[in-house]
């Protein structure tokens, strides 16, 4: 029992992105789910302050978009200095274009805690709740459920736990399961939120090393607040200096800025970057999510993006089971589903990290899906541009935009063309027009994270693929 009272289906340990979007998007379908947060409140930093097209789309459909984009902004140019002279732009991003199909085109920045922020206020909204310092010791599994113990308060019992604790996941520790992985840098890197006077708010503000041994110095205005992100990397074996003091040091010893020109400093870290995998992503009835299953460097943006991910392919299917009576062995698709991507990811932030790839295309997310899984059925000889296990696109058909056909935690059927379009039930929305530019022509069975699970021309398909699956809402 918990130390509300009652027992809840999901216990999700961590409030970071990854813990609030998992919790929005049970709450939205009714599922019991319950927050438990080891800190006193929400992570303060903006350390993962970059969202990704993918994500974008995700928070569409959570109910956020309209928050995270009017408390955001889009990145800045880089401007190399050197010797207190602007020395030339750097262009962070390769540019893209927004279409009909991908409304949303360019990373959007955000510090983290502003995130959390709102993805709280919209579990609280939806009558989702998060319990603050309660710091996992232990977990104890039987047929039936799982028990969480704590350092104070009492145990938890849950149908089922999910681990968004973060790198150092206490879940993972607490089960055994290894990671796997490399320290892409021995050096430390300083990372602080900090109030700046002397420095636009135009530019993303990049110091070059002057000299052997020392290493770069950025300084991001973060979007929608006062505040700068710096980010330093100092030589190995340096114990990094969070203070004041410290800061002002790095950031005068490398660029024209006065010490006292850092005013204050709001939140300050040191980490290390490395790229590690879980071994598994499930333990019986626990599950491991965002940065307990996979760790990245910062460097291409993916870590919160990838994690948001995690927990919006795994909400929908919890629903599924705990909800619509789908059977359980749907669960074992999210290990399948997302270990690959996040190998994939962890691969592309290490590349970026390392400057072998520019941050672009494959960053923005779009074009990840799930066409090997074994939940993803294209029954036809000679299919279109969009295929089974591929993300469903953006698009206007029959005067209806598709995503928001689309938002919601149900499934919707698209018939493109002239085929004949079978009635599921009022759970599953049909959207009916001509052949699409993006789709081409046939039924999509869109499944509730945006991604095409049947694709096919046999009004039976869709209907016998849901019950064949035990999906049928």
């Amino acid at each position: 029992m918990s130390a509300h009272g009652h027992a809840p289906d999901v216990l999700i340990v961590g409030a970071g992105p990854t813990g609030l979007a998992l919790g929005i998007d049970l709450a939205r379908r009714g599922v019991d789910a319950l927050v438990v947060e080891r800190a006193d409140g929400l992570f303060p930093g903006s350390r993962g302050k970059g969202i990704q097209p993918r994500t974008m789309e995700v928070f569409d459909d959570l109910g956020v978009l309209g928050a995270i984009r009017a408390a955001g902004g889009g990145y800045p140019v880089g401007m190399i200095w050197r010797d207190g002279r602007r020395v030339g732009e750097h262009r962070m991003f390769d540019p893209a274009e927004a279409n009909e199909d991908s409304p949303y085109d360019e990373p959007w920045m955000v510090p983290q805690w502003r995130t959390q922020e709102i993805l709280r206020a919209r579990l609280e909204e939806l009558g989702g709740r998060i319990a603050f310092g309660r710091e996992v010791t232990g977990v104890v599994q039987d047929e039936e459920g799982v028990t969480a113990r704590f350092a104070s308060g009492g145990d938890v019992r849950a149908r089922y736990l999910v681990a968004a604790d973060g790198g150092r996941s206490a879940v993972r520790g607490a089960l055994g399961i290894g990671m796997t992985g490399e320290t892409l840098d021995p050096n430390p890197t300083l990372v602080a939120d900090v109030r700046i006077t002397g420095l636009d708010r135009d530019n993303w503000h990049v110091f070059p090393p002057r000299g052997e041994g020392e290493g770069f110095l950025a300084v991001c205005p973060l979007a929608g607040t006062e505040d700068f992100q710096v980010v330093a990397q100092l030589p190995e074996g340096t114990s990094v200096d969070l203070s004041l003091d410290g800061v002002r040091k790095v950031v005068a010893a490398r660029s024209h800025l006065a010490p006292e020109d850092v005013t204050e400093v709001r939140w300050a870290s040191d980490f290390r970057p490395r790229a590690a995998l879980a071994d598994r992503f499930r333990d019986r009835r626990v599950f491991l999510a965002g940065d307990a299953a996979h760790v990245h460097s910062p460097a291409g943006g993916q870590g919160l993006n990838t994690s948001v991910q995690d927990a919006y392919n795994l909400g929908w299917k919890l629903g599924a089971v705990l909800r619509d009576g789908a059977d359980a062995a749907l669960l074992d698709t999210y290990e399948e589903e997302r270990r690959p991507v996040a190998a994939d990811m962890l691969a592309l932030s290490t590349s970026v990290h390392r400057g072998q790839t520019r941050r672009g295309g494959a960053t923005r997310q779009l074009g990840l899906g799930y066409r090997g899984s074994s939940l993803t059925e294209e029954t036809r000889e000679a299919p279109g541009p969009v295929r089974a296990g591929d993300r469903a696109p953006d698009g206007t058909v029959g005067g209806v935009r598709l995503f928001d056909a689309f938002r919601g935690p149900h499934w919707t059927l698209l018939a493109l063309g002239s085929v004949q379009a079978p009635d599921l039930g009022e759970a599953v929305p049909v959207v009916r027009g001509p052949a699409h530019e993006a789709y081409g022509t046939g039924l999509f069975l869109v499944r509730p994270d945006g991604y095409v699970g049947w694709a096919g021309a046999s009004a039976a398909g869709p209907g016998d693929y849901l019950t064949r699956r035990g999906l049928r809402p």
